[in-house]
């Protein structure tokens, strides 16, 4: 924890240093308000102060609000740098004498919480030297040098007085050329967000000499080197009495991170063009006009695989308007050759950064095709698969008329465009299946209806003549046609269930919904039932003869109570009862058939709702049936609204619950 040292604060030499440091500092070289805020600006705080801390208090000497005494006097009293982290922050070094001695301290401020590192300490400290009288100019101009940023400073009259190293390596300024000598660079050179060039008196650095506050990007293009965007912030630099002495600049390169920020526009446009479009050959004029209006590219393609050949086929071309790469970007790939080809045969992106100086380009087809895009200023290709997993859809090739800066972030931004147009096309491909089998389903329906409702009817039809004119046949006879009856008659019930299920499924079967009464609909299914109850000794139990409302389709819900109830008979032991229990909850209509019959293992209890699938417990034990009746009663209820669940009923047995939204406002009573 940091304290105040008051031994330290009353030490004779170092209060002799602060009267001395009181006399110098306002005729430093910068002065101290405008030392402040460089120290602000560099480290991106609002607020910075230079104070010197004696006898008597804390002293502002540079800064815009009074001063932190606390962090002053803890500064002096540690003599190394201090800070919090914690909201709201501070950094401070202190600020010596030449002979070492602390006179005072120089902070900055951000009311949120923030990490400081050494390399902001050690910007502080450097800046601090600022403040020493003894600083010779040498020593002046090798701290501004060695900033982490680029500064230029100019005089009251606008003229430049100082250039350090970092804006020289942006701009192409020998390190030994004079600073007057930046203007002439810098024209031409400097560039605003919309590509503008920037004269130089609309330069942040001759705004802020005029007066202004800057804050702007910029782009520099210098010749032979790559463009680069900058972040410039400029100031005046005002003496005490608000006098102006001249103007600081501050510089820091941004690219990489503007360069991320228009890759996100980009997704964000890839992603528009997508929704916008009902296939990949529509998508593709706007996912690459994406690709080439938002990273300046000035033509893009996207090869996709034809479905049923495997072959590449042109999904889409974008070119920038005016560039004429139409007529130079004719060739269809060839797999194996070429840039595009070998990314289709390998699945592998490839990056050529200079088509003009490439080892990776060796056949005469390659060059021939190089040659060609040298000649449109094409001189760089990237071209990376689209997949899905393991399957190459397609390929996604763009052309640059410069080398990229940034190879890793592209190819990142290209890999995830790509994932995604595969996403897209597998996604599409997958939904012209579901169409071509829906519609082959369909076909098969139509055709199951006539080619077996009808024959099977015939058959059903003639056995029962036959069987009615007893006297034509013998006792063996009469047995093989009622066989074939009642088989026929079996499979019938079959196909008219799977048909139903089909129709049901694909809604080529509506249902026919009206205000009904389901007690009476359970009811009239129970009376229907008896007598096959009574013959299998199973008694069935029902209380109820109030109404329940609800909107549904009666015959429907009526084959759903027949299938229940003859499921709890058929698997009740002779003796047992079968109780169904309807009532109302919750706005819902929920009916229980509850047998004590053989049950159904739990595990396969959500299994036995599938088509043909019958419980393993049936199965064994040869109780008849098709596995159809559930199937068809879930997807009914289903297309209700309701929901259909199997649980035990203890101590053993089968319990079917149906729920049924209940019509509002319906009067039950």
């Amino acid at each position: 924890m940091v304290v105040v040292d008051e031994a330290v604060l009353a030490d004779p030499d170092r209060l002799g240093a602060v009267r001395t440091a009181k006399h110098t500092l306002p005729a430093l070289p910068l002065a101290p308000a405008a030392l402040a805020r460089l120290a602000a600006r560099l480290l991106a705080t609002p607020e910075a102060q230079l104070t010197l801390v004696d006898r008597e208090g804390v002293l502002l000497a540079g800064g815009d609000s009074p001063p932190d005494a606390d962090v002053a006097r803890w500064t002096v009293s540690a003599g190394r740098a201090v800070q919090r982290e914690q909201s709201p922050s501070f950094l401070a070094v202190p600020v010596c004498d030449d002979a070492g001695r602390p006179v005072g301290a120089l902070a900055v401020f951000d009311p949120v919480a923030r990490r400081w590192t050494g390399e902001h300490a050690r910007i502080l400290t450097e800046l601090t030297a600022l403040a020493r009288p003894a600083g010779s100019d040498s020593f002046l101009a090798a701290l501004v040098d060695n900033l982490p940023v680029g500064v230029i400073a100019c005089d009251a009259d606008g003229d430049v007085a100082v250039v350090n190293h970092s804006v020289r390596e942006l701009i192409g300024l020998p390190a030994d050329a004079a600073a007057r000598l930046y203007p002439t660079r810098a024209t031409g050179a400097l560039f605003d967000a919309d590509g503008r060039a920037v004269p130089w008196r609309e330069s942040p650095i001759q705004r802020a000499a005029r007066g202004e506050r800057v804050d702007t990007d910029l782009i520099v293009r210098v010749t032979g080197r790559r463009e680069r965007i900058i972040a410039a912030t400029a100031q005046p630099i005002l003496d005490h009495q608000g006098q102006r002495l001249g103007a600081v600049a501050v510089a820091r390169e941004v690219t990489a991170l503007r360069r991320a920020e228009r890759f996100r526009e980009c997704h964000r446009a890839v992603e528009e063009a997508l929704r916008a479009a009902d296939c990949a050959t529509e998508a593709a004029p706007g996912v690459l006009a994406a690709l080439g209006g938002t990273l300046g590219w000035p033509a893009a393609e996207l090869w996709l695989a034809d479905e049923d050949t495997g072959e590449p086929g042109l999904g889409g071309r974008w070119c920038a308007p005016g560039s004429g790469l139409e007529e130079v970007l004719d060739f269809a790939p060839i797999k194996g050759a070429g840039i595009t080809g070998r990314v289709w045969a390998s699945g592998r992106p490839i990056w050529v950064p200079d088509i003009a100086d490439s080892a990776s380009l060796r056949s005469p087809l390659e060059r021939r095709r190089a040659a060609a895009c040298l000649r449109a200023g094409i001189r760089t290709v990237l071209a990376v698969p689209v997949r899905d997993a393991d399957t190459v859809l397609g390929v996604l090739t763009c052309y640059g008329t410069a080398p990229e800066p940034h190879e890793d972030l592209l190819a990142l931004l290209l890999d995830g465009v790509a994932a995604r147009i595969g996403v897209y096309v597998a996604l599409r491909r997958a939904e012209a299946l579901a169409r071509q089998l829906s519609r082959a389903k369909d076909d098969f329906i139509a055709l199951v209806s006539h080619e077996m409702r009808t024959p099977l009817t015939s058959i059903v039809a003639s056995a029962s003549m036959l069987g009615d004119d007893g006297s034509a046949l013998d006792e063996e006879s009469r047995a093989m046609v009622d066989a074939v009856h009642r088989n026929a008659t079996s499979l019938r019930a079959v196909v008219d269930t799977l048909l139903d299920l089909a129709g049901l499924d694909s809604g080529h079967v509506a249902l026919h919904k009206e205000r009904v009464d389901l007690a009476a609909i359970v009811a009239d299914a129970l009376a229907a039932a008896r007598p096959a109850a009574a013959a299998g000794g199973v008694r069935l139990v029902h209380q109820r003869d109030e109404p329940l409302l609800l909107e549904g389709d009666a015959r429907r819900l009526r084959q759903v109570v027949d299938d229940l109830l003859a499921n709890a008979i058929k698997y009740s032991p002779r003796g047992g009862d079968a109780e169904v229990v309807l009532v109302e909850r919750a706005g819902c209509a929920e009916l229980t058939v509850a047998d004590h019959g053989i049950g159904t293992p739990a595990d396969e209890r959500d299994r036995v709702f599938d088509r043909f699938y019958r419980a393993s417990n049936v199965r064994h034990q040869g109780i008849a049936g098709k596995g159809l009746g559930l199937s068809l009663a879930r997807t009914i209820v289903g297309l209700h609204g309701g929901t259909i669940r199997l649980s035990g009923h203890p101590p053993h047995g089968t319990t079917v619950l149906i729920r049924l939204p209940i019509v509002a406002g319906a009067e039950n009573a």
